[in-house]
């Protein structure tokens, strides 16, 4: 017998336990083909307007995945060799040699490699033309992707993904010279040692992590602290802080909540409770450095995909502050708007707008906004008549400005840079002031065409009429627009016109937060999945240790049903203390990240916490009825 065909025979024995692993890596090289594939794609490059843009994030993607599928790989390559120890240290009892056994185990990892390579190209490409829709139909497209095979993408993966199998192929073939026999054979009975908990360790932890929570709660813009120590070594602090004080957590903290449930003794001599209450305290202490791995990647990917995805949400609303009205462009000849209104559809409304182009001095705002201090500015000036016209037919409230005064509207409107409108004055050239009453940020306008506009009175927009350029414009709104409709208006207008077309920036704006999303949800899919491969790994390497504890449970007269129950426990802790961790690491940093939007990301970020919590949970489910499965059959061997 050949070593390749001793090494196909053990992964046939031990196709159960290699299947997710497996599973783990096709998955991730089908995401990393179709990449690649989509990078090369003609049929993707002609449907979107910002293709070379779209390969560049292909490519930044594709990399990031390769840095963590290697590390992933090579985490689980250990985990799977410190479970064949013992067989290995039998080959070696037996008389067969160490290269032996190491060319053995090194064609082992190799063919579990290639086989995965196969499937996972040959999967990809049955995917990728599902994977291509998606993508063009997250930026706005509503166009079906062909079936495409890139032999330069094929290449590409195979060649990545061979390097890596080598590598960690080669870590396989070392593990006979690393380790004495005795220590083999006694590998499976050690565990990791499970540290004692410290107060101070305990209080340093938590003082870590509310030292990067507070970090990262302040203002970027505005925050002494971030601006004293720098932009990048801030992250860093907050980085570090909290993946450090995670550890600490995992390593001590848990330890005392775990001891103080363990005082209760009416609790705890209920059932089995005693036996899981004392295998958490040695698990969790004992794996603390899992379990940080597990809450970092869940906060990692959390965090990630619910900015991304709240970003994708809130696109129709922001586009819509900008560009209230579907079409707008200013009014130069009269041929212009025949030939547009030939080709409008049916509309809302179509209403001719007169305005001023005004310049003001801004003395007084220019003081207090840490924006703009230049002290003259043109604004677009209409009067209360014509906004509450506008305001009607877009659904918004009506305004009354009283004489001499006026209200703002500015959609950029921050209060950490802009000023503080109110009760400030602007005058005119002429020294006409006007004193703002209020502002708002939403106009009736369109930005790009209008710029920042100003309410006032009706009286007060004529005697300003001889002091600024009279402006007239066309606002438009349509219920079924579409790109389509926005190019042929805008080439019957000329260039000055300033033409702005909502549908065109809700295209513009969907295409590029699509392609962000599709690349964020998909490396995130791999992530979560190799984060419930690795608790997988780990917690079914244990049930293999614990067989021994529930044969004398059972051997005792203890009832499968509390068994299971102990089982479902632990397994529970293991998996969602680090994901509760993780959800409040990510909920920090997408409370600063909305903040520094200012932007609601609250409800896109539940959406995505949930969606990621039942994957998620589906590992768990998956993982006790793996280890209920391992203590059944060994309970029934030994009886």
């Amino acid at each position: 017998m050949t070593l390749f065909s001793l090494a196909r025979k053990n992964i046939a024995r031990n196709l159960s336990q290699y299947f997710l692993y497996i599973a783990s890596m096709v998955f991730s090289i089908i995401i990393y083909f179709t990449f690649v594939t989509l990078k090369y794609s003609d049929a993707v490059a002609e449907q979107t307007a910002s293709s070379q843009k779209l390969g560049s994030l292909m490519s930044g993607a594709a990399v990031i995945l390769i840095f963590f599928v290697a590390i992933f790989i090579a985490y689980s390559n250990s985990f799977f060799m410190k479970k064949r120890k013992k067989e290995v240290a039998l080959y070696a009892l037996l008389g067969v040699r160490n290269r032996q056994i190491g060319f053995m185990l090194f064609f082992e990892n190799l063919l579990l490699g290639l086989v995965s390579l196969v499937v996972g190209i040959l999967l990809g490409f049955l995917c990728s033309k599902g994977f291509m829709t998606i993508l063009i139909y997250l930026m706005g497209y509503d166009v079906i992707a062909p079936f495409t095979f890139s032999g330069s993408a094929a290449l590409n993966t195979s060649i990545v993904f061979l390097i890596i199998f080598l590598v960690t192929s080669f870590q396989g073939y070392r593990l006979i010279y690393q380790f004495k026999l005795i220590d083999l054979f006694h590998a499976s009975k050690k565990g990791e040692a499970a540290p004692k908990p410290s107060m101070i360790v305990a209080f340093l932890g938590i003082f870590l992590i509310v030292i990067g929570y507070w970090l990262a709660m302040q203002d970027l813009f505005t925050s002494k602290v971030w601006e004293k120590i720098g932009f990048l070594m801030t992250a860093l602090i907050i980085l570090t802080t909290v993946i450090a004080g995670t550890f600490l957590l995992f390593h001590s903290v848990t330890g005392f909540v775990l001891a103080v449930i363990k005082k209760n003794e009416k609790w705890l001599w209920k059932g089995l409770h005693l036996m899981t209450v004392s295998q958490l305290l040695y698990r969790i202490r004992g794996n603390a450095r899992t379990l940080t791995v597990i809450a970092v990647l869940s906060a990692t990917t959390v965090t990630a995909g619910g900015a991304v995805y709240g970003l994708y949400y809130n696109a129709n609303d922001q586009v819509m502050t900008v560009d209230p009205n579907t079409f707008m462009y200013q009014q130069t000849d009269v041929k212009s708007d025949h030939q547009v209104t030939a080709i409008l559809p049916d509309t809302k409304y179509d209403e001719n707008v007169e305005a001023l182009s005004i310049t003001f001095n801004t003395k007084e705002l220019s003081e207090e906004s840490a924006f703009d201090n230049s002290d003259k500015r043109i604004y677009t000036v209409i009067d209360e008549r014509t906004y509450n016209k506008l305001a009607d037919v877009q659904g918004k409230e009506a305004l009354h400005v009283n004489h001499g005064k006026a209200v703002i509207l500015d959609i950029g409107y921050d209060k950490r840079f802009s000023p503080e409108y109110k009760d400030k004055t602007i005058r005119t050239e002429n020294n006409t002031a006007i004193t703002f009453q209020s502002f708002k940020t939403q106009t009736v306008l369109n930005a790009k065409t209008a710029g920042i506009a100003v309410v006032v009175s009706n009286d007060q927009f004529k005697s300003l009429q001889k002091e600024g350029e009279a402006l007239h414009y066309r606002a438009i709104g349509v219920d079924q627009a579409s790109v389509d409709l926005s190019e042929k208006i805008s080439k019957q207008i000329p260039e000055e016109a300033l033409f702005s077309s909502a549908p065109q920036d809700f295209q513009a704006s969907i295409e590029s937060v699509g392609s962000l999303l599709f690349i964020g949800s998909f490396l995130g899919l791999v992530f979560l999945a190799a984060t419930g491969s690795i608790i997988y790994f780990k917690v079914l390497t244990e049930a293999e240790e614990d067989k021994s504890q529930y044969n004398m449970l059972h051997k005792m007269g203890v009832n499968a049903k509390e068994m299971r129950k102990s089982i479902a426990s632990q397994v529970f802790v293991i998996f969602f203390v680090p994901l509760a961790v993780g959800l409040l690491h990510s909920a920090v940093a997408l409370k600063a990240f909305s903040g520094l939007l200012m932007m609601n990301l609250a409800k896109p970020v539940l959406i995505w916490m949930i969606a990621y919590t039942i994957i998620y949970g589906l590992y768990y489910i998956l993982t006790v009825a793996s280890y209920n499965r391992i203590i059944t059959q060994n309970n029934k061997t030994e009886g």
